[in-house]
């Protein structure tokens, strides 16, 4: 009966991982991005932007596997995506957003203290590819 009871707590916690609704009014805040920054659960990012960065790099990061926007759009000049992890579908936070001439990005987990370098290995990934 305990071992049930395990299996089952462990089942209605991998459901809430994968089902739990995203608010957009938690995750989709200023990034508040002054340097670069390598965090346990996310990272930071400044990059130069000129006409057009924003769009491409929006591409780039919608062609990432199991990533989708949350809300906003280039055009209001903030987007934060969400994207799971393939096996377990623990949800990151990419918010991008257009200061000036900067793009500004905050990567974070939503479950958890560590991301173990998930986010900074996707977004560096990202900003190789816009920048190659």
């Amino acid at each position: 009966m305990f071992f049930w009871a395990v299996v089952l707590i462990v089942v209605a916690g991998l459901a809430w991982i994968r089902l739990a609704p995203s608010d957009p009014a938690a995750w989709h805040v200023d990034p508040k991005v002054t340097a670069d920054q390598d965090l346990a659960g996310g990272v930071r990012r400044r990059i130069p932007a000129t006409e057009g960065t924003f769009a491409t790099l929006d591409r780039i990061i919608l062609a990432t596997p199991r990533t989708e926007v949350l809300t906003g759009s280039v055009e209001e000049g903030k987007v934060t995506y969400v994207t799971r992890s393939q096996w377990m579908g623990f949800p990151d936070y990419t918010t991008v957003m257009k200061n000036e001439d900067v793009l500004e990005l905050f990567a974070r987990l939503r479950f958890g203290q560590s991301d173990m370098g998930v986010n900074k290995a996707r977004v560096d990934g990202w900003l190789d590819r816009l920048g190659g």
